[in-house]
């Protein structure tokens, strides 16, 4: 009996690993799209600012 919980304890583990590395994944993805548009929001600042130095000569 005390090998079989061992067995299944054992097959247990690796799902819940796999649902964590899963998690961790998306949170990934999430801040990369994050840092994509803030740093789409930084650039259109400083682009809406050579345009207007553009303009002026």
């Amino acid at each position: 009996m005390d090998n079989l919980n061992r067995v299944l304890e054992s097959t247990e583990q690796p799902e819940k690993s796999r649902a964590t590395i899963t998690k961790k994944r998306k949170w990934r993805e999430i801040e990369s799209l994050r840092d994509k548009f803030q740093l789409e929001k930084d650039l259109k600042v400083f682009d809406d600012s050579l345009e207007y130095m553009l303009e002026e000569f």
